[in-house]
């Protein structure tokens, strides 16, 4: 492939990049000297700048045709090892929608994937672990990660950080450690999680050593990604909903706790959010966990979620995602109600309440960025 010289150095151009393509344009023009101006940063510490922030889960992949245009074949882990493909990809969706925000590619089974453990993403299906996790035996395939494991993650961060506007922050993220075992456990995703659940109540002591072996992922992932510039960061614990609120304490919040308290002493200044989906009846004892901010899914309404957790409660969300693929009339309605529903807080950083669907149109999450923009504007003094 040629290369061309950008603003952070030689990046390599891709090749069957998608016609239009603004990825070398803005590259070029962006000044590592402006100041820090971040509606994001702003409603992560409470405050509202220009208007209200907008970013969303899975921003990046599969909804976006110039996605499909460079992604090429294979594992999505595989293409995460290729930094330049990464950032490609990390940056389309601000390109395209003009989020406040960049949310890195990659995956959340990328650390046990990085240490050997035998897991891949398997397309239409979701991580998958041949030999699956259920011994304590295979403690002895999940070694705890070093940064030098993810060298390439590293890599993107930087490459990333050196092109985005400073009022655009990279964000990191990983998975909590409940979600990743179950995944390890049960070698697949699950609609029970009976594995995961025999071997909380039968075998706590196994439980436990693999917890605490994850939690050392997780910090050490995200630790990773803060050090090389991301500015704030998400804990997905996407399944943690599975389970009662009495396990979730028990054999879970000690371990999630453990992920938030070691990285707000390596990175105090920065914020954490904590999200998970059908986790209304564990929204008390997540927030125990420790985040700055709280992301909602699309079921709990702003409003009950402060009059549960305090009025000052800093919250991320949500506008159900089927909305948005029901057409821009309905979405954009849907948006308006979650704005009505946080009352112009300015802790509030919207987003869906789920993912973005690879089937949705992406003109229609256009539409939305320009609405939540357009109708939180405030003016500058």
């Amino acid at each position: 492939m040629s290369q061309v010289a950008f603003s952070s150095g030689l990046v390599p151009e891709q090749s069957g990049a998608a016609p239009g393509s603004r990825i070398s344009s803005y590259v070029m023009s962006a000044s590592p000297n402006q100041p820090v101006d971040s509606p994001f940063l702003a409603a992560a510490n409470g405050h509202k700048l220009r208007h209200t922030p907008v970013w969303f889960m899975r921003q990046a992949g599969r909804s976006l045709p110039e996605y499909k245009a460079i992604r090429g074949s294979g594992s999505i882990l595989e293409a995460i090892k290729q930094p330049v493909l990464s950032a490609e990809i990390t940056l389309q969706p601000f390109l395209r929608y003009g989020v406040d925000a960049a949310v890195l590619y990659s995956d959340i089974v990328v650390p046990p994937h990085a240490v050997g453990f035998g897991i891949d993403v398997a397309p239409g299906t979701g991580p998958v672990a041949e030999n699956a996790f259920r011994s304590p035996d295979d403690l002895k395939r999940l070694r705890p990660l070093e940064a030098d494991d993810v060298s390439y993650v590293i890599e993107t961060v930087k490459l990333l950080v050196a092109e985005l506007p400073t009022s655009v922050p990279l964000l990191a993220f990983a998975g909590a450690p409940f979600t990743v075992a179950s995944y390890l456990i049960e070698g697949r995703p699950s609609r029970t999680y009976q594995n995961t659940k025999r071997m909380i109540h039968l075998e706590p002591e196994l439980w436990h050593q693999l917890m605490d072996r994850l939690v050392q992922h997780s910090v050490t992932f995200i630790d990773a990604q803060l050090s090389a510039g991301a500015r704030a960061f998400q804990l997905f614990d996407s399944w943690a909903g599975s389970l009662s609120n009495a396990d979730y304490r028990e054999f879970v919040l000690p371990h999630s706790k453990k992920v938030f308290d070691q990285l707000r002493e390596l990175h105090p200044e920065v914020g954490g959010i904590h999200f998970g989906i059908g986790c209304d009846h564990l929204l008390e004892s997540m927030y125990e966990a420790g985040p700055k901010i709280m992301g909602l899914d699309w079921r709990t309404p702003i409003q009950s979620a402060r009059q549960r957790m305090g009025a000052d409660l800093i919250v991320q969300g949500n506008l159900d995602p089927a909305l948005v693929l029901a057409g821009s009339q309905a979405a954009l309605e849907g948006a308006e109600k979650v704005l009505d529903d946080n009352a112009n807080h300015p802790g509030h950083i919207f987003n869906l309440g789920h993912g973005v669907d690879p089937t949705t149109d992406p003109a229609v999450l256009e539409d939305v960025v320009a609405f939540v923009h357009e109708k939180t504007r405030i003016e500058e003094s």
